[in-house]
C-alpha cells in the first residue's frame, strides 16, 4: 500500500477521470498512454476498486472511483500548496508558465507582459502555445497550458459545459469585427442583409476559431448559409486571399480599415460583429502563485 503516496499515480488518475480518457491525459501529462493505463491499473489493483467502465464514448469513472477522486485531488492540492509555501519562503516565485497565444503578438500586448514577467519575476520561464481561440481552451482543459488569450462571443465566454472543468476568466478588452472584401467588390458589400452577404464567396476558418462561432450564430439567426469556398487557419493567410480576390472575411475593424486604405479592400459598411479578447485559467489553479502574477500583471496593461 506504500505505493498509494505516488504523486504520479495520483495525477493520472485524476487526469483521467477529468478528461475520460488515456489518450488525452497521456498528452496532457506529456506521458505514453501505456504508462497512463499502468498507473491506472496499478492504483485499482492497491485500492482494490474499479475506478473506471469503458463505454463507447470512452472512459466513465464508477461510483466508487468518484468517491476517492476528491480525495486524489485534495492530496495533489495540498502538494501544490506545499511547493507554493516553499517557493514563497524561498523569498520567490519561480517555475514554467506555458501561455497560449491568438492573433498578432501586439494586439494581445504579449510583449509588455513577458517583458515585464520577465524584469519582476526572473525565477519564471515561459513557453507560447499559438493557435485559434477554441483550441487555446481546449489545451487549457486538457492540462497543456497554464493560462491563455482567446476571443469569445460577447455573452458566451467560455462557458464549461457539463464535465468540464471551470475556468477563471477576465475579460481584457472589447473587439468589433468587419467584413471586408476584395477591391472592387464595394456595391456587393454595401448591405446589411447577411442572406445576400452570405450566398457571397466566404474565406471559412476552422470551427474552432472566433470567426466561424461569431458567424454561425448570426447566420443561424437569420436562417442562412455560408458559401464557403476556401478554408484558412491563420489571419495573414485569409487577408492575403481577400486581396487575392477570393472571398469575403470578418476581420478585426483596425485592420479592415487600413487594408481599405493601402489595399483599396472593401469593407461592409452597414454591420459591425463584437467580440472579446479574454484570458482565462483553470478556476481551480487561480490562486496559484504562477498563475496569479499573469493576472495581475495583465491587470496592470488593460487598464
Amino acid at each position: 500500500m506504500d505505493r498509494l503516496a505516488n504523486i504520479t499515480t495520483l495525477r493520472a488518475f485524476v487526469t483521467v477521470a477529468h478528461l475520460g480518457s488515456v489518450s488525452r491525459a497521456a498528452e496532457a501529462l506529456h506521458l505514453t498512454q501505456p504508462a497512463i493505463s499502468h498507473q491506472i491499473k496499478r492504483l485499482a489493483e492497491d485500492t482494490g476498486v474499479t475506478l473506471f467502465r469503458r463505454t463507447p464514448r470512452g472512459l466513465e469513472i464508477t461510483a466508487e472511483g468518484a468517491a476517492i477522486v476528491t480525495k486524489a485531488e485534495a492530496v495533489l492540492g495540498a502538494m501544490a500548496d506545499f511547493q507554493r509555501s516553499a517557493r514563497q519562503q524561498g523569498g520567490r516565485i519561480s517555475g514554467r508558465l506555458r501561455i497560449g497565444t491568438v492573433v498578432d503578438p501586439e494586439f494581445i500586448r504579449l510583449g509588455r507582459l513577458l517583458g515585464q514577467l520577465r524584469t519582476s519575476y526572473p525565477g519564471i520561464a515561459t513557453e507560447l502555445a499559438h493557435g485559434v481561440s477554441g483550441d487555446v481552451v481546449a489545451r487549457l482543459r486538457r492540462g497543456q497550458i497554464d493560462a491563455g488569450y482567446h476571443l469569445t462571443v460577447p455573452e458566451a465566454g467560455a462557458g464549461a459545459e457539463a464535465g468540464q472543468e471551470a475556468l477563471h476568466t477576465v475579460r481584457l478588452a472589447d473587439v468589433t469585427y468587419r467584413i471586408i472584401a476584395p477591391a472592387g467588390w464595394d456595391a456587393l458589400v454595401e448591405t446589411d442583409d447577411w442572406g445576400v452577404l452570405a450566398a457571397l464567396p466566404w474565406i471559412g476558418t476552422p470551427e474552432a476559431s472566433v470567426h466561424s462561432r461569431l458567424l454561425a450564430g448570426i447566420l443561424a439567426q437569420a436562417g442562412c448559409t455560408q458559401n464557403v469556398v476556401a478554408m484558412v487557419d491563420q489571419e495573414a493567410s485569409m487577408l492575403e486571399m481577400v486581396r487575392a480576390g477570393v472571398g469575403l472575411s470578418l476581420c478585426r475593424e483596425s485592420i479592415a480599415l487600413h487594408q481599405r486604405q493601402t489595399a483599396g479592400l472593401a469593407m461592409c459598411s452597414g454591420i459591425s460583429v463584437p467580440a472579446s479578447l479574454s484570458f482565462s485559467t483553470l478556476a481551480r489553479r487561480a490562486d496559484d502563485p504562477l498563475i496569479a502574477v499573469l493576472f495581475d500583471l495583465l491587470g496592470s496593461h488593460w487598464r
